[in-house]
């Protein structure tokens, strides 16, 4: 399967070298020229779960220097920037190609088929955890299960086969038709977790080894709780204790988040904590703790 990865950062080097690694044509796409120079210079240099090794993979710091059509687009830009980077690869999209974003927070797979179509889209949530050390090297962090869901809510032989692949790569998959609620559950994770390791800059297992981390945890995520239950929607998990959960089975893991602001690089917050506040606004629940939580993320980035 041609496969190009759209944000090729830590998790999206952790998908697109396991997947080159068990015979798939994958190409990195990243704007971060040191990055894709020294991936394709030495390879990808990916460590963790699996162990330390170079993969073979190919990159480019555009999009442009991809001439085909590829099978699968997996979205992982951050996520202000889904709508430009999509954009700048319509030309790779052609008419069977499916479009999946794997990507944080709320808004990207609405974004995603408005450009390439409800029926091509994809919208998929994973827990593993992955960190860019430097330049083309990524360590995988945490290993846990990707689900994935048609944007339409109809499951085609297509979808299993991308399950399939990604499974025998080494990233545990399973398709699912409950969209909405794939996508507030990893919302969910984020909302405990993200914004307060970047915060307290400290990976994700701090959190809940704390009795002050694990309590502001849970604040959040209750929040996020009451205006899920007002939409109504009913979650899969006790979402405190999947939060404290996922922080348990990626300890050594640094959010994406707090990787965001150790770089001085622009935030998914408004999409996070940000979301369930102008979601709990709509609704008239307050939600104090993330809105503490979003200014405390903003003025952090208006320090840059």
């Amino acid at each position: 399967m041609k496969i190009a990865v759209l944000g090729s950062g830590a998790m999206g080097s952790v998908f697109g070298g396991l997947l080159a690694e068990h015979e798939q044509n994958v190409v990195l796409i990243d704007t971060w020229k040191q990055h894709i120079d020294a991936i394709n210079k030495n390879g990808l240099h990916l460590e963790g779960i699996g162990g330390d090794r170079f993969i073979s993979v190919k990159g480019v710091s555009s999009a442009d220097e991809i001439k085909d059509h590829v099978d699968l687009v997996i979205v992982f830009v951050k996520s202000p920037f889904t709508e430009s980077a999509l954009k700048g690869a319509l030309h790779i999209i052609g008419e069977d190609t499916m479009v999946m974003t794997l990507q944080n927070g709320l808004g990207n797979a609405e974004k995603i088929a408005e450009i390439a179509g409800s029926g091509r889209t994809i919208v998929g949530i994973t827990n593993n955890g992955a960190t860019l050390i430097e330049p083309g090297r990524v360590r995988h962090a945490g290993l846990g299960e990707t689900v994935i869901s048609p944007f339409d809510g109809k499951i085609s032989q297509r979808i299993n086969e991308i399950a399939q692949i990604f499974t025998e790569a080494g990233l545990p998959t399973r398709v699912s038709d409950e969209v909405t609620v794939l996508v507030w559950d990893k919302l969910m994770v984020n909302v405990g977790i993200n914004a307060l390791t970047a915060v307290l800059r400290v990976p994700n297992g701090y959190l809940v080894e704390h009795a002050s981390s694990d309590k502001l945890l849970e604040y959040a995520v209750k929040e996020a709780e009451k205006v899920c239950k007002a939409k109504g929607i009913q979650l899969r998990h006790d979402p405190v204790q999947h939060c404290r959960d996922v922080a348990r089975a990626t300890a050594a893991n640094y959010s994406s988040m707090y990787q965001d602001v150790a770089k001085k690089r622009i935030t998914e917050i408004d999409y996070i904590n940000g979301a369930v506040v102008n979601e709990g606004r709509k609704m008239g629940i307050p939600t104090p703790v993330n809105e503490t939580l979003v200014l405390l993320i903003k003025a952090i980035e208006e320090g840059y």
